[in-house]
């Protein structure tokens, strides 16, 4: 919301700064955006008087002035405008001045072997309009030598706020002249002062419009009336120069009033060329199929959900929204109808939703103009257009009712301590409410509040207690601490918050960079992954609208984009959400985390060679360490093909698997991404494989939370023994199992085993694999004897034996 300190000036009299102003609109809930003074960047401009204007020695189209500019020595000036001449006053730059327009710096430049200092300006060059066919010509009298933009009045700061949802009686200047008197910085000024030529009803003569509302749901009330007679044309300079200030460029008086009434007061318009009607106006609903061209040049297609205003042969206007470009006045229009009507703003929201269009209308409409302001705002809009325009005006028809009943809180001033913490005087609140237009009724507690037409925000007590806090001022809330308890605090994490700080805190400690990314993908991106249960039915995005059935989809295309931009090495992780349905229809979110590996695993060197991908045992040594921060059993994990259960389609076949605690419970799937979901997220041969990974943390079992205190480390008395074994196995047995099973035939002094060899080949029959193990013996009470090694030695090779592998010789 944009407005000139001089226009909230025209509402609110005040004698306040521009600095307290502004520091008190961020007091009260209106942010402030940014204040702007156009006079700043045209003060070095000055008013000048050409002296003497004469023939360029070098070209015919250039002029050779002599400049007056105040200084005491007059500039020669080499220009091309037409309209250069003795005796001029204008605007001059001299040099070292910025231009705004063509935005550059004057310099002393030779024109045609003859020298120029600064520049006589147009409004182009000053960025004060569209003319460039001449410079500037100000009034004979203008006083020579004075700053141009204190001469034109041009010292205005524009002051910009960002008004929140609930404030829609902010979305017009009034409103916040209205909120900046309540909080005791002026007085707001009788509309009838603002608007001298009238507010009242215009009495008019002749035939009233014919326009009726049939829809009542999304257009209750329909107010018109008719000017006939009059002249469009410029808008006069105030109003001009106010919407020029503010970014709107001036179209003509009949289109410049209803855009000014909707920026001062909050009540958009909109007026109709009765030339180009055919027969009366309704508003209804579309039918689907209909279209609209709207005043924007494009054309919109309706639905049945729709406000529409139509004559007898076409759609003029997306009710609330914007005008039809069909019935647009221009500069011939003699003959108007001015509407001034009340939309549903649920219904606003939901069309405007569905066409992708926004507009000054529907931001206004959407949070909710004042429904009682109809009268006063075609009044005002009339009173404009004769005073501007001239004409007659007819009688106004009023169509429907808008939703004007009132509405009363009980509120006990009381409560405004108890729950905004602050303690303000009853009359005190009484004041603060009636300045902001509130009725109180204080005989009793208690009061009986009446909410002003224009809030329809305020629904209770609570919102009362909102105005008079934001009024008063947050800052005068007092600081109170909360309430704590002598000692050292209890921790407050779940045991499911502290898996998941462990977990994010070691896979950053590993090298993987965290991603976070939303939870929302494409169809497109889901497809590969089995689809999603959940697709939002209003998202901001074609792209963001199925709910993530993995984290996959976002880890890959972040991937993709960093080796689009020459990362040679991606190791990301995300620790996040995914969404099903459950078989009732209720949602479930799991927690899970996701691994993606990418490009090199080591760069080309000298030492090495050429540079390594990752391969699917890098994935997995990242998922059974964080496994085992997570607390999940690793020595107990058994890793499974797939199969029904996992790891999912989108894995290679042969080149992935799960970790599982038991037959079923699978706590991470990992692998390389299958060459068809590598494509599908545009991954080309040259990236090399990708490997992906997910860890279940829901599937975790959770330990309850115990003390934080540390057992004493107590390394073992005595030094372990290894001994290594080779087996000829089944190439197709797990290596996992071999090693579980070996571990486990003397628990007690097998404290670790691990493959350190694999072989097949020569010597290795066709199907069978050589697999060395390490096994690590731990003495307990004395060191082992032969006999004790030979008895471990034994258990291992008999545990080894029942998965069919045997001891090579």
């Amino acid at each position: 919301m944009k407005f000139t300190l001089s226009w909230l000036k025209e509402h609110l009299d005040t004698d306040a700064s521009l600095t307290e102003i502004t520091d008190r609109l961020t007091a009260i809930g209106l942010e402030l955006e940014g204040v702007e003074n156009p006079a700043d960047a045209l003060r070095p401009f000055r008013v000048a008087k050409v002296l003497e204007a004469g023939p360029h020695p070098n070209a015919d189209k250039l002029r050779l002035l002599k400049v007056d500019d105040g200084s005491g020595t007059p500039w020669q000036v080499v220009c091309g405008a037409p309209n250069a001449r003795e005796g001029l006053v204008g605007v001059f730059g001299p040099p070292g001045t910025y231009v705004p327009g063509p935005a550059f710096t004057l310099k002393p430049a030779k024109i045609r072997d003859v020298e120029s200092f600064g520049m006589m300006c147009s409004y182009r060059e000053l960025e004060l309009g569209e003319d460039h066919d001449g410079i500037i010509e100000l009034p004979e009298d203008a006083p020579v030598g004075t700053s141009f933009a204190d001469y034109a009045g041009l010292d205005d700061p524009v002051i910009e706020v960002s008004v929140t949802p609930n404030k829609q009686d902010c979305m017009g200047v009034r409103g916040i002249a209205r909120d900046l008197a309540a909080s005791g910085i002026g007085a707001l000024r009788p509309l009838s002062e603002v608007y001298r030529s009238g507010v009242d009803p215009v009495e008019g003569s002749g035939e009233a419009p014919d326009v009726r509302t049939d829809d009542a749901a999304g257009c209750p009330a329909f107010y018109a009336q008719n000017v006939s007679g009059l002249k469009n044309g410029p808008a006069p300079k105030w109003m001009a120069d106010r919407l020029k200030a503010i970014g709107q460029k001036p179209i003509s008086v009949l289109v410049d009033i209803t855009n000014f009434v909707s920026i001062d007061l909050g009540r958009p318009l909109h007026v109709y060329d009765r030339a180009k009607l055919s027969g009366g106006l309704v508003a209804r609903k579309a039918t689907d199929g209909e279209e609209v061209l709207a005043l924007n040049g494009k054309t919109y297609a309706l639905d049945a959900s729709m406000t529409v205003i139509a004559d007898g042969a076409q759609v003029h206007d997306i009710g609330g929204i914007m005008g039809g470009e069909d019935s647009g006045v221009s500069d011939d229009t003699t003959d108007v109808l001015i509407e001034c009507a009340y939309f549903d703003p649920e219904h606003i929201a939901r069309t405007g939703q569905k066409l992708m269009l926004t507009s000054d209308a529907r931001q206004r409409f959407e949070r909710g103009v004042d429904p009682a302001f109809l009268e006063q705002g075609l009044a005002i809009a009339t009173r404009l257009v004769l005073e501007h325009c001239g004409g007659t005006a007819s009688p106004v028809t009023r169509s429907g009712a808008a939703p004007v009943e009132p509405r009363t809180v009980a509120y006990d001033p009381a409560y405004c301590a108890a729950l905004g913490g602050i303690d303000v005087a009853a009359s005190e609140q009484r004041a603060i409410l009636e300045r902001l237009g509130f009725g109180v009724d204080s005989s009793a507690t208690p009061w009986t509040i009446t909410v002003p037409t224009w809030r329809r925000d305020v629904a209770g007590k609570a919102e009362i207690v909102e105005e008079v806090v934001r009024i008063t001022g947050i800052d005068a809330i007092p600081s109170t601490p909360l309430p704590r308890l002598p000692g050292v605090a209890r921790p407050t994490a779940s045991p499911a918050q502290l898996q998941e700080r462990r977990v994010r805190r070691l896979a950053a400690a590993r090298g993987l960079n965290e991603a976070v990314n939303w939870s929302f993908i494409s169809d497109k991106e889901a497809a590969p992954f089995g689809g999603g249960d959940w697709v939002l039915a209003n998202p901001i995005s074609e792209d963001l609208k199925v709910m993530r059935p993995s984290l996959l989809p976002g880890l890959l295309s972040a991937a993709k984009r960093n080796l689009d931009r020459g990362a040679g090495s991606v190791r990301l992780f995300e620790l996040g959400r995914r969404y099903f349905k459950a078989e009732d229809g209720t949602s479930i979110e799991r927690t899970t985390l996701g691994i993606v590996l990418a490009g090199d695993k080591t760069p080309r060197d000298w030492r090495s060679g050429k540079a390594q991908g990752f391969t699917a045992h890098d994935v997995k040594a990242e998922v059974l360490a964080l496994l085992d921060a997570a607390g999940a059993p690793a020595a107990k994990l058994m890793d499974f093909a797939p199969d029904a259960a996992g790891p999912g389609d989108h894995y290679h076949p042969g080149q992935a698997a799960t970790l599982r605690l038991g037959p079923k419970n699978v706590l991470a799937a990992y692998g390389t991404l299958h060459p068809s979901t590598a494509r599908a997220f545009g991954f080309k041969p040259v990236h090399g494989p990708v490997m992906v990974a997910e860890l279940f943390l829901d599937t975790i079992p959770l330990k309850a939370r115990g003390s934080a205190m540390r057992e004493a480390y107590a390394p073992p008395a005595l030094q372990a023994v290894t001994r290594d074994f080779a087996f000829l196995i089944d190439a197709k047995l797990p290596a996992g199992d071999l090693v579980r099973a070996v571990k486990g035939a003397d628990k007690k002094h097998i404290t670790e085993a691990r493959v350190f060899d694999s072989f097949a080949g020569q010597g290795v029959p066709e199907g069978k694999l050589s697999l060395a193990i390490e096994v690590t013996l731990q003495p307990v009470d004395k060191s082992f004897g032969d006999d004790e090694l030979k008895a471990i030695a034994d258990a291992v090779v008999k545990a080894a034996a029942k998965l069919g592998a045997e001891l090579r010789g």
